[in-house]
């Protein structure tokens, strides 16, 4: 690789980003200053990034930091599994497509956030609920994904197999399982954004701590600089839970790295 291609590669990955990154706080901190807006309207970045500094230094965001990941990740696996197991039957057994699979859909039109309240006065204000809503919300797209990637195998592989004396369980890992691989990742990468939502969602319903409690207290007291900087910290989750099932997709299915192009959301 040449110095002028590596440059090409460096300025379009880091130095690209980071101008534009720059280019917009700058601008964004010179509007602010120039026209005299109010931080409770639109706060500067260097009223964000003081605010920022503060909950760190103070330790506030990082304990419901700590509260809201616990959430987050507990209703990821919880919504991941049902998914992904509901999936496998649904689309392994047909009666139960036929039993289950309208009332699954029937339940997932219902909006979350219409039932999240019912869900918090089942489980109470702690981190119970906030797992049960976050589960709900990542279930749907494991669950279409699933299902649209063991649908998906190609029925010539499965009569060879099945001609060569292979067992129903033998055809399901062998063939099913590996183009369904696949679809599943794209349903956890899905799901992982969505748990975010959906721990969130709950907090706002009612909690007693995690970040989105402490973006209603914020909210209250009208510092909107501290409520930026939780959202910051909110992106920045989604961001990084995003990379890590992106990269877990790399190495687990990288004879079909741009599979992600079939997608089933929420």
């Amino acid at each position: 690789m040449s110095k002028v291609h590596r440059f090409r590669v460096f300025a379009n990955v880091v130095l690209l980003p980071l101008l534009t990154f720059s280019a917009f706080v700058g601008g964004w901190e010179a509007i602010v200053r120039l026209f005299g807006i109010s931080k409770i309207v639109l706060p500067a970045p260097s009223a964000i990034a003081l605010a920022f500094s503060d909950g760190l230094l103070s330790g506030d965001f990082v304990w419901h930091l700590a509260v809201t990941m616990y959430e987050i990740l507990a209703g990821f696996m919880l919504g991941a599994l049902s998914g992904l197991l509901l999936g496998f039957i649904v689309a392994l057994v047909p009666l139960a497509e036929r039993i289950l699979y309208p009332y699954i859909v029937a339940f997932q039109t219902v909006p979350k956030v219409a039932i999240a309240p019912i869900i918090v006065i089942w489980f109470g204000y702690g981190v119970s609920s906030k797992i049960v809503i976050t589960a709900m919300i990542a279930f749907f797209p494991l669950l279409a994904n699933t299902i649209m990637g063991l649908r998906a195998t190609p029925h010539d592989q499965i009569e060879m197999l099945v001609s060569c004396t292979a067992s129903r369980w033998q055809v399901f890992i062998m063939v099913r399982l590996k183009q369904a691989l696949p679809y599943i990742f794209v349903g956890l990468d899905v799901a992982i954004v969505l748990a975010v939502i959906g721990a969130i969602v709950g907090e706002f319903v009612g909690a007693k701590a995690g970040l989105g409690y402490l973006i209603l207290q914020k909210n209250f007291n009208f510092d909107m600089a501290g409520t930026f900087a939780i959202l910051i910290i909110l992106s920045a989750i989604g961001v990084g839970l995003h990379a890590i099932v992106s990269l877990l997709r790399r190495r687990v299915v990288f004879w079909m790295d741009t599979s992600g192009d079939q997608v089933m959301g929420a």
